[in-house]
């Protein structure tokens, strides 16, 4: 599929989209925290990114086991930090995400990571397969999250039906 395209010009292509991304993902983040927050909009971004899955139908970016262990693992430890500075505010009788300066720091870093990561790997991986570990980081970065972010959203709420 990608064979008859140069592998720099995939890596370069790649790497542009997965910045334009990152900064949307940013900039969306940022101006959600300025609405209230329910189960609802916490759960949709891992339901939704799911899909994605899809992508290891094709053989281009199918990842052997030990690297998706990797992938995982990485993730998990990047779901911490997300897990540890998400948190939320309760304001006119709605539950908000607390408004965090150091969240898009955290973002910026992850993505210049990822990026960095990219261009070290591109010389081992195909850029499919770097794909879908990435895919897989990701995802097991922002399924965790979530569902901590839930918890933690359901300990308020539940804390504001007592009050």
């Amino acid at each position: 599929m990608f064979d008859n395209i140069p592998a720099y010009y995939l890596l370069i292509g790649t790497t542009i989209m997965a910045a334009a991304m990152g900064t949307f993902a940013l900039f969306i983040r940022i101006r959600a925290q300025k609405k209230p927050v329910n189960a609802k909009k916490i759960l949709i971004p891992p339901i939704a990114m799911s899909t994605g899955a899809s992508m290891f139908l094709f053989e281009e970016f199918r990842v052997a086991p030990p690297q998706i262990l990797e992938a995982v693992a990485v993730g998990l430890v990047f779901s911490t930090i997300l897990i540890a500075t998400s948190k939320f505010e309760v304001r006119e009788g709605a539950i908000y995400m607390k408004q965090s300066k150091a969240f898009p720091f955290i973002l910026i870093g992850l993505l210049i990571f990822r990026i960095i990561m990219k261009v070290i790997f591109a010389d081992s991986f195909d850029v499919g397969e770097l794909g879908g570990m990435f895919f897989i980081l990701a995802f097991a970065m922002l399924l965790p999250w979530r569902i901590g972010m839930l918890i933690k959203y359901k300990k308020l709420e539940k804390s504001q039906i007592v009050a």
